[in-house]
């Protein structure tokens, strides 16, 4: 028996790795050489590995999971099973052994999950999950055995439903172990540095660091070969400056990776920028990259600043949130829309999450600096989720504009609220007149909403908690008037969902006067946020949401839902939120076409087609008669939006609501852009947005009706035009 080695590999081990070095450093480049592959578990089968036990099921499984490599990963099911994995005997040949390790982050005692070496029936290597949310390499200096005959086994003895462990991409390398650094140091001699992408291929943590100094951090699938795209980030800031880009070497990479990113004038390859195939037209959809939440909504001289969840460099979230990033866009009709650069970035303290931005219109916090009144952005710092904020705990930062929200410094004093439960997140600050005082709505680790206030957004005191596990992350709070009365408002609550409490607030604490609401009976709705500092002049409570919708083969991911009005009105359920599209949407009409008198529809009529109405882009705005019919609808690029007259209910794609006609009629206003459907249903009784995308051979518009004829008293086709052109 060989003398037992034991070393045990944390997934925190490569993190604390990643950049230890200086600046000023400088390390060999070492060829990747040749690598060996051990299980890429892309087969159907796990072939000659064992499997004991019923954690990892008959074979690899699909995954989406980011960072893997391929579509198969060697996965424990997650459920109650526990069981081990282990691979036939090989050879060890190469200096170390790389592999790609996922799994999920649960409270209670450390996870049962291992990945272990085996020599002569003894562990030699060790892994412990302790990164999340995505797949990172790990690696094992294995020098010491090679020509020795080995063995891995991927355990998972942790009977906890949620506990489960992913391996892909098992492969001998001469790269050592602890992954070389690879430099490049350029001059800035313009505004826009270009990383070249490829879809599906390693990832690779970059650090910028300028005079000594980390300034930006990012996790990008870098080409060694053909390029897909270009992601960019601004070095405005930069200018003149000299910029060390460094990463470490990648056991499938080469040390040569950093040669292609270079400084341009705006981004390569984008020639074809707002004309992809699946690119919205009318909503809006970042240039490059992910993105998600709506965040710091706000309005300010002529201007709505929309900031938003972006990756900028990938089309996924990142690995573990690694680049999120406070993306920028600014319009002054609410429909076209002009993207800036990034507004607040990772720092030591966390990836930048979701909040949102108030104007600071007497400096109550004392950033105000010239003429401009500051605006003040208040979002969690992510702490823990990247290499940079290793060790960091999720807490809430500020920051403010002095020069109408174009750029952001960071409040020396962050973050302004330590972390108070694991994870706390997304504040929504408001001013509460009143009282005189800012409010902060925080949401608590999935089960509550809690309450604090300032004099001048630094300093913070707790005040109350609402307890809900209906409203999970991105809270919005705000009033509303009932049927339009000022003198009768009333307060709303919601969280990411949509689904909403009305009550009333006092400053401190929310009272809830109804049960839980569900606000949107779509499929592509999320993560919503309303405009803060709308003029009283025009008084609109003005929503903008998540429209998750993917996009896949392009260089940018997911939607924005278009604006929407948010009222309030008496129905027969009691108080109901409705939505509806923001009348500013008539800036883009360009072809209008009218039904005025009655029609009556019957089955296999086609009104629409027979008289050329041809486009993609369009506002339906219809009135029928329910007649004798059993349905009726619209038939949108080969999805049915029907309404089913015996069921009262309107449908789309799975989803449904309850519609109840008014004086024996339904009313249907419906957005159509290249990949979605929005659906607004008796003056936004119902909003239903739905993610559309067609098939090659699917775009068309016609009415319908099956089971009898429908009456259409009225009839709206407005054909738009683009916002990009």
């Amino acid at each position: 028996m060989s003398k037992k080695i034991i070393k045990t590999t944390h997934l925190l081990y490569l993190a604390v790795l990643m950049f230890t070095l200086p600046a000023c450093a400088r390390s060999v480049q070492h060829p990747a050489g040749d690598v060996i592959l051990i299980e890429d578990f892309e087969a159907e089968s796990f072939g000659k590995w064992t499997s004991e036990g019923d954690a990892f099921g008959k074979g690899p499984r699909e995954e989406d999971m980011v960072g893997r490599l391929g579509s198969r990963v060697a996965a424990s099911t997650g459920g109650s099973g526990v069981g081990t994995l282990t691979s036939p005997a090989f050879t060890i040949q190469s200096k170390a052994i790389y592999l790609l390790v996922g799994a999920v982050e649960i409270d209670g005692p450390e996870q049962k999950t291992a990945i272990e070496l085996i020599v002569h029936g003894d562990i030699v290597r060790r892994t412990t999950p302790l990164r999340y949310h995505a797949m990172f390499w790990e690696s094992w200096d294995v020098t010491d055995f090679k020509g020795e005959k080995a063995r891995i086994r991927i355990v998972d003895q942790d009977p906890r439903s949620p506990a489960f462990i992913l391996v892909d991409h098992i492969v001998q390398s001469d790269v050592p172990a602890e992954r070389p650094v690879l430099e490049r140091l350029i001059k800035v001699t313009k505004p826009t540095l270009n990383f070249p992408v490829k879809t599906g291929a390693a990832r690779h943590y970059i650090e910028l660091v300028v005079d000594g100094k980390q300034v930006r951090a990012m996790d990008v699938e870098l080409a060694t070969g053909p390029i897909d795209y270009w992601v960019v980030t601004d070095l405005t800031p930069w200018l003149g400056k000299e910029l060390l880009i460094r990463t470490r070497q990648h056991p499938l990479g080469n040390a040569n990776i950093l040669d292609k990113i270079s400084v341009e004038d705006g981004i390569r390859g984008a020639e074809d920028l707002y004309s992809e195939a699946l690119r919205p037209q009318f909503h809006f959809s970042s240039r490059r990259g992910w993105i998600n939440d709506t965040n710091g909504l706000i309005y300010y001289d002529g201007e709505f600043h929309l900031y938003y969840q972006h990756n900028p460099y990938g089309w996924d979230h990142s690995r573990n949130d690694y680049n999120k990033t406070w993306g920028h866009a600014v319009s002054t009709d609410l429909v076209h829309w002009t993207e800036l650069a990034g507004a607040i970035h990772p720092d030591h303290l966390g990836t930048i999450y979701s909040g949102s931005a108030v104007l600071d219109e007497h400096n109550s916090a004392g950033f105000q600096t010239g003429k401009e009144k500051p605006i003040v952005a208040a979002y969690t710092s992510a702490g823990g989720r990247s290499p940079w904020s290793r060790g960091k705990l999720f807490s809430q930062s500020i920051a403010y504009s002095n020069d109408r929200g174009r750029t952001f410094t960071k409040y020396q004093g962050n973050p302004v609220l330590p972390n108070i439960e694991y994870i706390n997140r997304d504040p929504k600050v408001l001013w509460h007149e009143p009282t005189g005082k800012w409010v902060m709505v925080l949401h608590f680790d999935e089960r509550a909403m809690a309450f604090f206030t300032s004099d001048d957004l630094k300093k913070w005191e707790k005040q109350s908690e609402f307890e809900s596990r209906h409203l999970v992350d991105c809270p919005e709070l705000f009033q509303l008037a009932v049927d339009g009365d000022e003198d009768n408002k009333k307060w709303i609550l919601y969280g990411g969902s949509g689904a909403y409490y009305i009550g009333d607030f006092d400053g401190k604490r929310f009272r809830p006067e109804t049960g839980i609401t569900q606000y949107s009976r779509g499929n592509c709705f999320y993560a919503s946020q309303t405009f803060s500092n709308i003029p009283p002049e025009d008084g609109r409570r003005i929503q903008m949401g998540w429209g998750t919708i993917p996009m896949e083969g392009m260089p940018f991911n997911q939607q924005l839902l278009f604006p929407v009005e948010l009222t309030l009105h008496t129905t027969d359920e009691g108080l109901r939120m409705f939505a509806y599209p923001v009348k500013e949407i008539e800036s883009i009409y360009v072809k209008k076409r009218f039904w005025t008198a009655d029609i009556h529809l019957k089955p296999g009529q086609k009104i629409l087609s027979n008289v050329g109405v041809v486009g993609e882009l369009f506002d339906i705005d219809a009135e029928f008669q329910v007649g004798d019919s059993d349905e009726f609808g619209f038939l949108i690029n080969g999805f049915q939006v029907k309404y089913n007259v015996e069921k009262k209910e309107l449908s789309c794609e799975g989803e449904k609501a309850s519609l109840k006609p008014i004086n024996g009629k339904i009313h249907l206003r419906i957005l159509v852009d290249r990949v979605s459907i929005e659906i607004f249903a008796n003056e936004g009784r119902v909003y239903m947005p739905i993610r559309a995308v067609p098939g090659p051979d699917e775009r068309g518009l016609e009415v319908f009706t099956k089971g009898g004829n429908t009456g259409i008293t009225s009839l709206k086709i407005y054909e738009l035009k683009s916002i990009w052109k």
